[in-house]
Parts: structure tokens; sequence; C-alpha cells
């Protein structure tokens, strides 16, 4: 999805909103990237303070080697298929073997590290389907070296001294990808076995605890390999039961000969059932036309190379690349507006300026240009039984999931009511289908002017509610106001990152006992 901000349509964003939308300024990649760079710099000042052993020149042989070797081999194969390389996406593969594997300047460990690094490109093409890779680069070429016998993967960063920076580090990433809760699950599950090992052993609870979320590598594993959206399995219940499996077999010991317990066996196995979970491969889309929707949004309507499986509500990621780095990343999420039944493919998209690169790609496409799709997901579904009413909050291009819905006809026998608010009644996107709907439909304008004809405005008499009042704000008691029932309701809730926030904290204090949320987390 990609939404736009619409203040002052809801109350004053929250610390949440205002950090969703910072940390959102940077694509997942980037920001992993940067973690791991500071990761790196801290734990050559442990190093040099004593609180490690390896070595200075050690350590900086082996983090070029993995940053060198990943980068030129990374670039050297996409070139041979002709595929545009990722850049950042090499470096974290360097940046993750780095601590994967013991800095030493010995042949053979070297060796060791440069078959991992090479192997770890390699699997990018070798062990992908449709353009899809399926496995965790880093965990692949750590497992195939690890069965040579050249290296091993020690996960070094697993040391109390690293703690102090991998933890914050880790919930920044998961804050960013919004994996806590299937975090949780894996550390909830991969602690328990490893302590119950250590209390048969001897040791204290507290201690087992401890020695396993700061001696076993936890944290590091699950922050920055096991969540990697691109081999996530596309809805939430199927992560949450994948972090449960993946914490199974990371932590319960098992020797079958070549195959014994090992974090990178625990993630090729966990990769392997998200793959068979999902959306199989890469998806090229066909551009078959654009129609404006209003002034600042565009609806781009793609043929799909084969069929795509969705579930109305769901979102899909577009690889854009472009030539001028942004920052915003080449990967963009855009939830889809139409019916698993229909043959065309159709995203609603904020394109007013300034565009990132990414969307000027998409700006510039002309019809039978193609584009490629990585991956579908998301849930944010219609709950199954048609008899529990909904509440549906959209900011800006926030509707488009909702749209999805309506198209699919899932609101046309369920209690529903959808509230939308937009800067200005020319900024309200999707009006004919919202017409059509057959479902009660209420427009809140932030500068006071009319919805298009056939729409309601929200009706004035409550504070802050309807025509007249530019720039108030929406907050839990106009919510309650206009939706009396609201308590007995599930609200959905989709836009901006900032907006979200607001907006589900309203309907919180409005009595909303369930809120869905469904914000563009701009990877």
């Amino acid at each position: 999805m990609n939404p736009v901000e619409t203040p002052p349509a809801g109350p004053r964003p929250a610390l949440a909103g205002r950090v969703g939308t910072a940390v959102g300024k940077l694509t997942m990649y980037r920001l992993i990237l940067l973690v791991l760079a500071v990761l790196a710099a801290y734990s050559l000042l442990l190093d040099v303070l004593g609180r490690l052993e390896f070595g200075i020149p050690e350590m900086l042989a082996h983090l070029v080697l993995c940053l060198m070797l990943t980068y030129a081999t990374n670039r050297g194969l996409a070139a041979l298929f002709r595929v545009n390389p990722h850049s950042e996406s090499s470096l974290i593969t360097g940046l993750l073997l780095y601590f994967l594997f013991w800095p030493s300047v010995q042949p053979l460990d070297v060796a060791g590290v440069a078959l991992a690094c090479v192997l770890a490109s390699a699997s990018k093409y070798a062990l992908a389907w449709r353009g899809r890779h399926i496995f965790n680069p880093a965990a692949a070429g750590a497992f195939v070296t690890g069965l040579t016998g050249l290296n091993i993967a020690t996960w070094w960063a697993a040391t109390p001294a690293m703690l102090w920076l991998v933890v914050p580090g880790v919930v920044l990433v998961l804050y960013r990808t919004r994996k806590i809760l299937m975090a949780s699950v894996f550390t909830a599950v991969a602690t328990a076995i490893i302590t119950v090992e250590l209390l048969r052993a001897g040791m204290t609870a507290g201690m087992g605890v401890y020695q396993a979320l700061a001696q076993r590598p936890v944290l590091f594993f699950v922050g920055f390999m096991l969540t990697e959206p691109l081999t996530l399995p596309p809805r939430r219940w199927q992560q949450l039961s994948l972090a449960a499996v993946v914490g199974i077999l990371f932590a319960a010991p098992y020797n079958l000969g070549a195959f014994a317990n090992s974090p990178e066996a625990a993630l090729l196995a966990g990769n392997l059932l998200a793959f068979m979970a999902g959306q199989r491969g890469a998806v090229k889309l066909r551009l078959a036309g654009t129609r404006p929707l209003t002034p600042s949004t565009t609806e781009f309507s793609f043929e799909p190379s084969r069929p795509v499986r969705f579930v109305p509500g769901q979102y899909m990621e577009l690889d854009l690349p472009h030539r001028k780095r942004d920052g915003r990343g080449r990967r963009r999420v855009f939830s889809l507006t139409g019916s698993p039944r229909d043959r065309l493919l159709r995203f609603g998209v904020q394109t007013a300026g300034p565009v990132s690169g990414a969307k000027k790609v998409l700006l510039d496409l002309s019809p039978g240009d193609e584009v490629t799709a990585t991956s579908v997901g998301g849930d944010f579904v219609l709950p199954r039984d048609p008899r529990r009413p909904v509440l549906l909050i959209a900011a800006g291009i926030g509707i488009t999931p909702f749209v999805s819905h309506l198209s699919s006809g899932g609101l046309r026998d369920r209690d529903a009511v959808l509230l939308l608010l937009a800067r200005s009644g020319d900024e309200v996107a999707y009006a004919d289908e919202l017409r059509a709907s057959g479902i009660r439909v209420l427009v809140r304008v932030a500068d006071g002017s009319g919805p298009p004809s056939g729409l309601a405005p929200a009706p004035a008499g409550s504070k802050g509610v309807g025509q007249g009042t530019p720039g108030q704000r929406l907050d839990g008691a106009t919510l309650t106001a206009l939706v009396p029932d609201i308590a007995a309701r599930e609200v959905y809730v989709s836009g901006s990152p900032a907006s979200v926030a607001a907006l589900r904290r309203a309907a919180r204090r409005a009595g909303a006992r369930r809120v869905h949320t469904d914000s563009f987390s701009g990877y």
C-alpha cells in the first residue's frame, strides 16, 4: 500500500506514529545495513578495549574479505544472468557472514569463509525459483561450507559484550519490519528449550535464560535472518507457526550424521517451509494502462504472466530498479485494489511530486512495458464470519485495500461502515466504486469542501465532524458520534504510519475492542 498523509484528519500523531514515520524513511535493506555496520564497528571497538580477543588485524581482514567477496561475486553473477545487482543486499550478506564465522587469517579458515561468501551470492541465483531466492543466502553459504569441513559457522556475535547494541538494533529492525510478535514466538520457544536442557545439566533457571539469550545466537538470528521478509510466508498465522517450528529446530539437539543441529540448518528448513506456503517465485507484470484517480493519485493496471493468488486486502511487492538512488529502495509495496477473479492486477498509487525513484519508474512505463512482482502478503483481511459488523477507516489513498474488499464482493452482505478522510473533495479516490458499494460511506474532508456527488459527508453537529470544520482532528468522541456502535464492530484502519497510529488510538478511545491496522512499511 502507498498511503498519503492526510493531516489534520486524525488526532495528533502519537509517539509510535512519529517513530514509524521516521523509521519508514529508510528501506528495510538500508536500515539493516546501517545496524549491521554499527555492530561491526562496535565489535572492533570491543576488541580494542579487550572485551573480544580476535585481534584487530584478523577482524579487519575478515571484514574486508566478507564485504569485498560478496559484493564482487554478486555483481559478477548479476552480469552473467543479465539482472540488476542489489548492492545493499550483497553488503548485508557480507556483514552477516562476518558475524557468523570466526575472524582468522589461517589459510584453511580464510578459504572456508571465501567459499561461504561465493556460495551465499550464488544461492541467490542457483537456489531460486522464478526469480525468487528460496533460502537465506548467508545461511545457505554457511551451511554448505560446514559440510565441506573447511570452516564452520560459530555465530560469534552471540557474546554478552555485543548485547548492548545487538538488543536495540534487533528491536529497531523488528519494529521496522513489524515482526515483533513473530520474533517473540521464536525467542520464547527457543529459550524455553535451551533453558530446559541447561536445567538438566544442573544450571539454575535464571542462568539458563541468560545463557540462551547472551551466549546463543537467539537474538541475532531472529532479528537479522529469520524475519527477512523475502523468505517468509504471506500470512501472520503462517509466520507465527513457522517461528515456533524453527524455534524447535534451532534449540532441540539432534545429530543425523552429516546433518546436526545448527542455526543455519534450522533457518534453511524454515525457508523451505515458507516457500511452499507462499506465492512461489516472481511474476512478470505487463502494463495494460493507467487512469487518474485524483489530481495526486493514479491507478496502474497490469496483466500478470501467470495467475496470482491473493486474498482481498493483501499487498504485492514490486521490484522497480532505478539508477538514481534515493534511499527509498527499489522494492515497493502496494495494496491490490481488484478482485482475485479479475484478469488484471490493479494498484492505486500516490503520484504527487516529489516522487521517489521507484515511483518514477512506474510513471515512465508505457503500455506493454514489464515490471517484476516479487511477493504477495498481508493480513488486512475481513473476518471469516460475514455476520461480524465492521468499521473501515481510510486516510487518503489508504482506501486501496478496502476497494479490493468492495471489488470482490466481500462487503456486499456485511454490516459495514466506511469512513474516508481526505484533504479535499477532489482528493477522494475511487468515488465511483464507493457510490456503487451499497454500504454506508461517510466522507470527512479536511478543508471543509464537499465530497464528490453521491457521497455523504460525515454528519455535522458533533465536535470536529463534517463540513465547515477545516483543521479539526478526528478524535475518540467524534468516532463515537459517527458510529455509536463502534464497540460492537471490528475496526480496520488504513493509511500512512502516522495516520494509522493516531486513528488506532482514537478508535480505542471510542471503545473499539479489535483494531486491525495496515500501513505502508516502505521496505
